[in-house]
């Protein structure tokens, strides 16, 4: 299965799925396992670990398709705009595009910074246990009064802005928009659910970018001679993305998130150890 045996694109795709959208850090993930498993950082190896995203994605949108495809029909005033009337019938697409457009911008604008920084494996490691030693208090932080009120825009570019901090690897994405959540106020469920909500156009955008990077490099041979590889990837992203969706839904309304800090100090410690002790270690 060229680069990759069978067994170790469904390994790297259960560790995608589980870590995608749990508070944990995929990438930092992604480093122990390629490293553990003695796998060579590839051209393909590299575009395997960003299009298999797309099965975690799907796994979202299945989940919570009723959310998706659902249109806001109640009333609005008499003499509402043209333009408020629309905005209000698609609330909730208008809601995640004033979510995405900060990370999608400033993405744009410095990802040459950001894949120089996802090169430094050290980077990865310090800001897992500091993610970790934050989520160890955030239940106290911000739980406090925490009520599940209507997601308004102010919120939601709020929330966008959290994503950006993601863009430092090793923060993970689902930490920061979380935690953006519920420095709104928002339950953990809610700002948990919204999380999974503003990946899929975020991972979305993040991946075709990547993809297009691809292929206008000369990547189309590589893409179309893994075909296999990349279709068992996607395939088992996908399954164990929503098992890890229910399951972490399910943890964190009952027991917060304490558990997912001392989970990140025990990664990010592994990951500085191997370092110490001279391990060189890659970035996939």
């Amino acid at each position: 299965m060229g680069d990759l045996s069978t067994l170790e694109v469904i390994i790297i795709a259960i560790v995608e799925g589980l870590t995608e959208f749990l508070p944990v850090s995929s990438t930092g993930h992604m480093i122990i396992t390629q490293n553990l498993l003695g796998i060579e950082s590839t051209e393909f190896v590299k575009a395997f670990t960003v299009i298999i995203q797309f099965g975690a994605i799907l796994s979202v949108v299945w989940l919570y398709w009723k959310r998706f495809f659902r249109l806001n029909h109640t009333p609005v005033p008499a003499g509402t705009s043209a333009l408020k009337r629309f905005l209000h019938k698609f609330d909730f697409y208008w809601k995640l595009l004033v979510a995405f457009v900060p990370a999608a911008v400033l993405g744009f604008l410095f990802s040459d910074k950001v894949d120089e920084m996802l090169e430094s494996v050290t980077v990865v490691a310090v800001m897992l246990v500091i993610g970790g030693v934050f989520m160890l208090f955030c239940d106290k932080i911000f739980s406090k009064n925490s009520e599940d009120t209507v997601l308004t825009e102010k919120k939601a570019f709020n929330i966008g802005l959290f994503q950006c901090i993601a863009m430092i690897p090793g923060v993970s994405r689902s930490m920061a928009t979380i935690v953006g959540g519920m420095a709104q106020k928002m339950t953990r469920k809610a700002a948990a659910e919204f999380s999974f909500f503003l990946a899929v156009p975020t991972m979305f955008a993040a991946t075709v970018y990547k993809m297009l990077k691809l292929f206008l490099d000369g990547g189309t041979e590589i893409i179309m001679n893994n075909l296999p590889a990349l279709i068992i990837g996607n395939v088992v992203a996908f399954v164990v993305a929503l098992l890890a969706i229910k399951f972490f839904i399910s943890f964190v309304t009952k027991y917060g998130f304490k558990a997912f800090g001392w989970y990140r100090i025990i990664v990010g410690g592994i990951i500085l150890l191997l370092l110490l002790t001279g391990h060189n270690l890659e970035v996939v």
